[in-house]
Formats: C-alpha cells, sequence, structure tokens
C-alpha cells in the first residue's frame, strides 16, 4: 500500500507529510485492533509469510532481529505500537530533551529524491521529558525500546551534562537501552561534545548516574553513544578510548553528515543541516570500520546511515556493526524495506558472513 499512499505524501512538504504520517499512527498507535489492521494494510504482516527472525544479543539485550528503527522518525513515542508491528527488531525514540522546544524554524526539511536522501535541520523538536514518558507509558512492554537524549538548545554548553543527568533519569525506566546524542549538526555547537575532555567528563558523569539507578531499582540500562560520520580517524581512536574508560555499553555510527561532496551540484545542497540517505553511506560505513577495528568487538556497533538495501545493510555488517538502524530509506521504501533486509540477510548466499559475524561476537 506504501507505494500507492507515497506519490500523494510526496506532494506535500517533507515535514507536513512527516507529521500528518506520525499522528495517523500515534491514533492508530492507540487501538491495538486498529494497530494490526494497520501493519497488514501496509504488508507489514502476513499470515502466511511473516518476516523472518533473526535474534542478537548486544549489550544485554535479546533484539528479535537485527533491523531497528533510528531516532528522530517518533521523536514524541506516541506511535510506537504500530511501528513495532511494521517488522522492526526495536525502536530508538527521540531525540527528547529536558524541556518541551520547537526545534529551529521551518522550512528544516528537504527532500533530494535524486539521491534519495533528506537534509533536516529539525533542532531536537522535542514535547519534552513529560509528555515524552506518558507516551512512553502507552507503548507496549514488549517492545525494546531505545531512548534518544539531547540536552535543550538554550542550556549552555558547559551546563550541558545537567541536562542529559535529567534526561537519563527521567527516561530510566522506560528505557531498554539510552543513546546520549552528542552528534547532532543541528544544535548549536552540540557536536563539541564529541571532544576528548567534554565527552570524558559527559560519560563520566552519566555511568556514576547510571550506577546510582542501577542500584536503587534493581535495573541495569546500557548507555550508547551517537557520534557523527565527519570525523577523523584521530578522533574516532579518541572517542573509542574514552568508550571503554567509561564503560559505556554501546555505540552508534552515525549520525547525519555536513558534507555536501556526495550532493554537491544539487539545488537543495547549500541548505544547512544534516544529510542522510546513501549519500552519507560510505563515510558511515568507514567510521564503522575504524571503530571495530579500535574497539575489536568490545563494544558493539549500530550501523545507520544510508541503509536502503541488502548490499547496504550487509557493507554495515562486513564493517564491523552488530546491529542496523534505517530511517531515510524507510522514508522512500516504506515499510517493504524491513522485510526486504530481514529477508535478505536470512536467504541470501552472503547472509553467511553476517551469520558468522553475529556468532563470532557473541
Amino acid at each position: 500500500m506504501y507505494p500507492l499512499l507515497r506519490p500523494l505524501l510526496f506532494k506535500l512538504g517533507p515535514e507536513t507529510s512527516h507529521d500528518l504520517v506520525m499522528n495517523a499512527l500515534g491514533l492508530v498507535s492507540k487501538s491495538k485492533h486498529l494497530t494490526r489492521l494497520c501493519a497488514m494494510l501496509v504488508g507489514a504482516e502476513s499470515q502466511s509469510k511473516p518476516a523472518p527472525t533473526q535474534p542478537v544479543q548486544a549489550m544485554g539485550i535479546t533484539f528479535p532481529n537485527p533491523v531497528g528503527l533510528a531516532a528522530g522518525l517518533d521523536k514524541q513515542a506516541n506511535a510506537c505500537n504500530v511501528l513495532h508491528k511494521m517488522g522492526f527488531g526495536w525502536l530508538e525514540l527521540g531525540t527528547v530533551t529536558p524541556q518541551p522546544q520547537p526545534g529551529n524554524p521551518k522550512p528544516r526539511m528537504f527532500r533530494l529524491p535524486e539521491h534519495q536522501a533528506l537534509i533536516n535541520r529539525m533542532g531536537f523538536n522535542s514535547v519534552g521529558l513529560t509528555r515524552f514518558v506518558k507516551n512512553l507509558e502507552q507503548a507496549d512492554p514488549e517492545i525494546i525500546k531505545g531512548i534518544n537524549i539531547g540536552k535543550n538548545a538554550a542550556t549552555p554548553l558547559n551546563n550541558a551534562i545537567k541536562d542529559y543527568l535529567i534526561g537519563l533519569r527521567g527516561v530510566y525506566n522506560h528505557a531498554d537501552y539510552v543513546t546520549i546524542n552528542v552528534s547532532s549538526p543541528n544544535t548549536r555547537n552540540l557536536r563539541d561534545l564529541q571532544q576528548d575532555q567534554a565527552l570524558n567528563q559527559l560519560l563520566r558523569a552519566l555511568n556514576l548516574e547510571r550506577q546510582q539507578l542501577a542500584d536503587n531499582t534493581g535495573k541495569y540500562v546500557p548507555l550508547v553513544v551517537k557520534i557523527a560520520p565527519d570525523l577523523e580517524r584521530r578522533q574516532i581512536e579518541g572517542i573509542a578510548s574514552i568508550l571503554r574508560q567509561n564503560s559505556i555499553d554501546g555505540v552508534a555510527a552515525t549520525n547525519t553528515t555536513l558534507s555536501r561532496r556526495a550532493v554537491e551540484q544539487h539545488a537543495l545542497a547549500q541548505e544547512v543541516g544534516g544529510l542522510s540517505g546513501p549519500p552519507v553511506q560510505n563515510a558511515a560505513t568507514e567510521v564503522i570500520a575504524a571503530l571495530h577495528q579500535n574497539l575489536q568487538d568490545e563494544i558493539p556497533i549500530i550501523g545507520i546511515g544510508g541503509i536502503d538495501s541488502p548490499e547496504s545493510a550487509l557493507q554495515k555488517f562486513e564493517a564491523g556493526a552488530k546491529l542496523i538502524q534505517i530511517y531515510t530509506g524507510f522514508i522512500y521504501q516504506g515499510p517493504e524495506l524491513i522485510k526486504t533486509l530481514l529477508d535478505a540477510l536470512s536467504q541470501s548466499a552472503r547472509h553467511n558472513i553476517f551469520a558468522k559475524a553475529v556468532e563470532t561476537k557473541r
């Protein structure tokens, strides 16, 4: 059904169509019957041929399959139930900030259909922690949820740790893991938190807080750090060392890119914001490979960036990813992409590479 809907949705502005779809999915998610019906209509659930399952163990979590939803699509955590039924192994929700904020001025999202890509400068538009958690409480508890946390735009960088601690405390009881977003290009100076001293201070504070929360609740929630694709080799090596020092459980690679090298001739290439989709595929894969070389399977990698085909997914696994997430490919192809990836990973001859990689890392 999605191929029929997409031309209609793409006649609308990118953010308008996104809000329309997410609001509709949010309403559907409130009803189990409507959730099931919606999943069937988009072809995600089939009684005759369900999507294959390929459980993966990582960070102490059993993921039903290795294909997850990347952060940024369901920022409010209000469409979890129907998104889960589409076949995702898990959902990463947010980014959520402590206080509600509108994000950057509109327009702030742009399609580049010739490249199957998007540029966005959303700027952590967020409903805030209180409403976000209320939405989470309506989600099926069986859904594996990663919660992506960030700082408010008005919070000075030298006070960012406070915002991340508030976020961690607020979502801790509802999260299967928490991602620390220090790599969005759309919040002023946020990427400075990837620098050695700033990142070390932030992760040390979050790890100490996590230990306290684990003691108080009896629940251990893994921490993941999401990094940018626009990093030099030396920076990646430094980040890998800091992740080890602070007992971080996972790393998500990567966020969107500021580079326009792959789309420099496009009319929208000069729009400010992060570029996602196939143009970031190679850069993201190179970061994953560099991380894997440094981490040597000590810390699992979630591969993100330009995954829109079995080939691009397998490149991430071959570079060292243990799990993958999709976003822009999902916008362009719909739920069918999830099943295509899972079928390819389970049936193709090259799946042996993926299976061996997963088994080796367990």
